[in-house]
């Protein structure tokens, strides 16, 4: 496996850092050779480079299996123009590695269903998985830009039934290793796109006899996804609602530092966790990287097709958790630990190895 490592702002280096040692872990346990190399993306990209996707980082890829993301996105940079900003270079690297699915599952965790917002009795059982597409839509649509007096903008929301078959069809084949059922989620009474959106759906539902699909509103999703998060196996949407709705089922679990996050379809798979750069505690030695270690085994899964080594790392996840340990986000109702400490634990968990005491750095 040949890895691009992209650690980017604020607390993306510490997360990567974890989820590194823990993917080293299982490859050695499970004999898979790993070359990683590091490159800039983001802010520290701008600083560094001049520019928040340098060419020396696009030619990082070349070669690449994955990349390993951190996080992007730095403040003192919010002065610049949108096309300038740090989140521009994830953009531009998305359109460059030319994945179009974005894979973001949430799940109901027993040992933490108490952290959650939701009442246990809604939230416990949840197992969901949003599939986003991630190059269309009114991110990447044109026209877009600001009227000549600067006191009117637009934006163009386009799709293609090419662009909505082929995730469809990465959304149906998950389910199909799953429960079986997709839910897609459009806008069909108002935006034409979305009536494009469900007739193709529909059609491509057609080859896959044994998977069931509903159609939902973004709106009546919303909703659904507090008031009854069970019901949902697959969900199926375009770029911007997906956007919304991850980031949504995302913090059921009670912190975006608990989620991973696919992007595949292109010629390199891109893995991330859900969270931003969090630039307030960078540094601090506090955040979560379960995301991020998540985010590992889920390159393990979808790129390197090995699911025993990625479940060795979810089971470790699972484990660590079990037997209280937390990080600040979640720590009510456990013994809070460092991000260091989380990542040796489920590190060693992950190896196979007793870790009934951490080590005393980070404790």
């Amino acid at each position: 496996m040949k890895i691009t490592v992209l650690p980017g702002d604020g607390v993306g280096p510490e997360v990567t850092r974890e989820a590194l040692r823990v993917l080293n872990a299982v490859a050695a346990v499970h004999s898979i050779e790993i070359e990683t190399t590091e490159a800039l993306i983001g802010g520290c990209a701008i600083r560094e480079a001049g520019s928040p996707l340098p060419d020396a980082t696009i030619s990082a890829f070349e070669g690449a299996d994955a990349v390993l993301l951190g996080a992007v996105g730095d403040p003192s940079y919010d002065h610049l123009l949108p096309n300038q900003r740090p989140e521009i270079g994830l953009l531009k690297m998305r359109q460059h590695l030319g994945g179009f699915a974005n894979l973001r599952p949430s799940k109901a965790y027993e040992s933490l269903i108490d952290s959650s917002p939701l009442r246990r009795e809604v939230f416990e059982g949840t197992d969901l998985l949003i599939v986003r597409e991630l190059l269309g839509g009114l991110y990447f649509g044109t026209p877009r830009g600001f009227g000549d007096d600067n006191n009117s903008a637009f934006n163009t929301m386009s799709y293609s039934v090419d662009e909505v078959e082929r995730v469809a069809r990465v959304a149906f084949e998950l389910a199909r290793g799953r429960r079986k059922r997709v839910t897609s989620v459009d806008k069909a009474n108002v935006l034409e796109t979305s009536q494009l959106w469900r007739k193709t759906v529909t059609k491509i539902a057609a080859d896959y006899p044994d998977v069931e699909l509903d159609h939902l509103f973004v709106d009546a999703c919303a909703m659904h996804l507090v008031t009854n998060p069970t019901r949902f196996d697959v969900v199926l949407t375009e770029n911007l609602f997906g956007d919304i709705l991850s980031d949504e089922a995302a913090v059921l679990t009670g912190s975006l530092g608990m989620l991973a996050s696919a992007t595949i379809g292109g010629q390199i798979d891109l893995f991330e966790p859900v969270h931003g750069s969090a630039p307030d505690i960078a540094g601090k030695n506090i955040a979560n990287p379960i995301g991020a270690i998540a985010s590992a085994a889920m390159l393990l899964r979808h790129t390197a097709g090995n699911a025993d080594a990625a479940a060795t790392i979810e089971n470790a996840i699972d484990r660590a958790l079990a037997e209280g340990y937390r990080t600040a986000d979640i720590a009510s109702g456990g013994q809070s630990i460092s991000t260091t400490a989380m990542g040796e634990l489920i590190a060693r968990y992950a190896a196979g190895n007793s870790a009934s005491q951490l080590a005393s750095q980070g404790n």
